[in-house]
């Protein structure tokens, strides 16, 4: 529903035929298993085990010396099955459904809209032509008090055509629109053959008049057509761990290089931009190398000995150099943010393809003890805690993709913080549903508080548990 939302400007009067649409959609939902798979398992494992608790099959098994770990090993396994059929997934199938869904919603967005004119207003959908209908009948389809402006000569509004009613229908294959007018005028600016002056030129036209009149207006990019799709593979969603490896590492590479590049203009273009002569010939020699004696350079020594014009011209030329730098300083940190945020993109994205496989382990492990602890099967209460579990473990992974993408954290740490805050709680919760801590009963909080605090309020409150 939410991509349905969001891209249904682009779905809707376009003429698209269902297989399209099915097409569509199918890719669609072949890449929100990321998002779907988690929260499935973890739904599932709290109906059943909550189902069990319920149904009093937990307590049977535990009487018969069933431990709660060997009653989940078999899903256990199953969870390992279901990780590693994640990974290859999000590595092959993701990659392949993200190519296939944006390359055909790219073919969908470029193509034009149905034509669909209203009364009174005019339509330019159709290119090189502007078209206004007064009234439109709804039975008989007839329109009346239409206007079409000609812009095909791309000379204005020189080729205006005024009827009193007509009809409209698209060809079968609609690359055409035929127009049937009636009882209508159409005038046409023709074009002066000398040059006169401006005050004495006669402006002439054509009018003619006609009792019934068929236009054919061509229709150009209102039938469905795919692109190559091949201009879509660059896209860091529809690379596997390979492309993405190398898609990073040449991006690093740049990235140094522009470093390196930077560092050397700055270093030979605007710091020491004064070129030094050459030494002659004789001076070449070891000898007449260590005769040469360094000399110490006292900026304002030699400032204070230039003359005013000198000094004005040294800080306009010192200021000039100044801002070339700056401007050549914002222009690569620009490019250098651009690529930065490439490489953060491709490196969520590489963390991504393992994420899917824990993040099923994890949530079984929240869901299987804490079914077995609320002991309530169905939909209604296992539907609840699922949706606030998996709200809470959205929120923790956009927030680190974001933190991510924005330089603040490396990918390691963005990408699998969700995964590395929910798992002690997995663990937790396992622990007390083996141990049948009572977590969810309130009397035992109670009894907590009333001991630690040890205030009298408690006992009011609670006078039996005291």
């Amino acid at each position: 529903m939410q991509f349905l939302w969001r891209y249904i400007d682009d779905l809707v009067g376009k003429g698209l035929t269902f297989y399209v649409l099915a097409e569509l959609l199918l890719y669609a939902s072949a890449t929100f298993v990321p998002l779907s798979l988690p929260l499935a398992i973890l739904l599932a494992s709290l109906m059943t085990f909550g189902g069990m608790g319920e149904n009093f099959e937990l307590i049977a098994l535990k009487s018969a010396g069933i431990s709660l770990t060997k009653i989940m090993k078999p899903l256990m396994i199953l969870m390992v099955a279901i990780s590693i059929l994640a990974f290859f997934y999000s590595n092959i199938s993701l990659p392949f459904f993200n190519w296939k869904m944006r390359s055909l919603l790219y073919d969908i967005q470029q193509q034009r809209p149905e034509v669909y004119i209203k009364e009174g207003v005019f339509y330019n959908g159709i290119e090189n032509y502007s078209i206004k209908i007064g009234k439109k009948d709804a039975k008989s389809s007839l329109l009346r008090e239409i206007r079409i402006y000609d812009h095909t000569s791309n000379l204005g509004n020189t080729n205006v055509t005024l009827a009193d009613s007509g009809y409209m229908k698209l060809t079968s294959d609609k690359r055409a629109m035929i127009i049937t007018l009636f009882n209508g005028e159409s005038y046409v600016d023709m074009p002066e053959n000398d040059n006169r002056h401006y005050y004495n030129r006669s402006y002439p036209f054509r009018r003619d008049k006609f009792a019934k009149q068929v236009i054919n207006i061509p229709l150009e990019g209102f039938n469905f057509q795919r692109s190559d799709e091949g201009l879509f593979r660059s896209n860091y969603q529809m690379m596997n761990l390979k492309q993405l490896k190398y898609t990073t590492d040449s991006l690093k590479y740049d990235m140094y290089r522009d470093r390196m590049s930077l560092k050397t203009n700055m270093m030979y273009s605007n710091y020491y931009s004064v070129t030094i002569s050459k030494l002659p010939e004789s001076h070449h020699n070891d000898t007449a190398k260590s005769k040469i004696k360094p000399v110490e350079f006292n900026l304002f020594k030699i400032y204070f000995q230039l003359t005013d014009y000198e000094k004005v011209s040294a800080i306009g030329y010192a200021l000039s150099e100044a801002r070339n730098a700056k401007s050549l300083v914002n222009s690569e940190t620009q490019v250098y943010k651009s690529k930065e945020q490439r490489l953060r993109k491709h490196e969520i994205e590489w963390h991504k393809k393992f994420t899917l496989s824990l993040a099923c382990i994890v949530f079984f492990f929240i869901g299987a003890p804490l079914g077995a602890i609320i002991r309530k099967g169905g939909l209604g209460m296992p539907l609840v805690i699922s949706v606030l579990f998996f709200v809470l473990y959205y929120i923790i992974t956009l927030s680190g993709e974001k933190f991510v993408r924005e330089s603040y954290m490396p990918a390691y740490i963005g990408v699998w913080i969700s995964s590395f805050i929910l798992l002690p709680l997995g663990i937790f919760l396992t622990y007390k549903a083996n141990v049948d801590a009572a977590i969810m009963n309130s009397e035992s909080y109670v009894k907590f508080f009333n001991k630690f605090f040890n205030l009298k309020i408690w006992k009011k409150l609670f006078p039996k548990n005291n």
